[in-house]
């Protein structure tokens, strides 16, 4: 009976101990990005080579809007291991702090390791944004289009396909994706101005 009473009183501890351990991805998820970020260091601390660890560190790093230092450790997360989580952080840092280049290299490397991965619409709304930026009108309407067969019920990205088909001059195509985000959300502000301003410039064009 001892011996099993001596057992059970070393396990209670360690049982104790395993649920009283910060869990950063649960931070993470509940918008706690600073505490996240400060167990995901001492994390590594323990263990240098965790890339999940590195992993929710760069996600919270990114929701910090701290893109220099989520840029040095996907860099450093990379170095041990082609992960492609890391892969796309690294994309995304990029792109915040206008190196559209790099960024569109880096998430095209995600598309080809990861097609099906779960940040792939992201991805590409983030290659859409970069056409944009680079005026490849185009191209911004195709990767943008691409983005929404993955999330169709974005507001904002149906709000940039409306916004990419008005620089285009497609209108009628403008108009259909601004309704799409306004049915989605009537009282979405960017949408609805888009809306008008290609109904103004039409009635414009009529008179």
């Amino acid at each position: 009976m001892r011996k099993y009473t001596w057992i059970i009183l070393v396990l209670v501890p360690v049982f104790l101990l395993a649920q009283s351990k910060p869990d950063a991805l649960k931070l993470y998820r509940e918008g706690k990005y600073e505490e996240a970020r400060q167990v995901c260091l001492s994390e590594l601390e323990q263990n240098p080579n965790n890339m999940d660890s590195y992993v929710v560190l760069c996600w919270s790093l990114l929701a910090l809007k701290r893109w220099g230092d989520a840029e040095l450790y996907a860099k450093k997360a990379l170095a041990i291991r082609n992960d492609p989580r890391i892969i796309e952080i690294l994309g995304e840092a990029l792109f915040y702090m206008g190196k559209n280049k790099e960024a569109l290299e880096y998430f095209t490397q995600y598309i080809n390791l990861l097609p099906d991965g779960s940040r792939i619409g992201l991805v590409y709304y983030f290659i859409a944004e970069i056409y944009l930026r680079q005026e490849k009108l185009q191209h911004a309407s195709i990767s943008m289009s691409t983005a929404l067969l993955y999330d169709a019920g974005n507001v904002l990205w149906w709000t940039r396909l409306g916004y990419i088909y008005e620089r285009l001059k497609d209108y009628q195509n403008a108009i259909a994706a601004y309704n799409k985000a306004l049915e989605l959300n009537p009282l979405y502000a960017d949408a609805k101005q888009g809306k008008e301003r290609i109904l103004a410039l039409l009635r414009d064009s009529t008179q």
